[in-house]
């Protein structure tokens, strides 16, 4: 199993590193693995939902 930076993640799910950072110190990328300072995340790891933009396509269907 290969493990991948935050950096990597982030262009392989088209997302900021930030945000992975913020994904993985939430609890929500299962796998994520804190060593020093750096998120080390599973490459097989899928990009977990962001409720945020579930919320707002719900509401524009209502």
């Amino acid at each position: 199993m290969e493990l991948l930076t935050t950096s990597e993640m982030a262009k392989k799910w088209d997302i900021s590193r930030r945000r992975v950072t913020t994904l993985c110190a939430e609890g929500r990328i299962e796998g994520a693995i804190l060593k020093g300072n750096t998120w080390l995340i599973p490459e097989n790891t899928e990009k977990p939902d962001d409720p945020r933009r579930v919320r707002k396509i719900e509401q524009k269907k209502c």
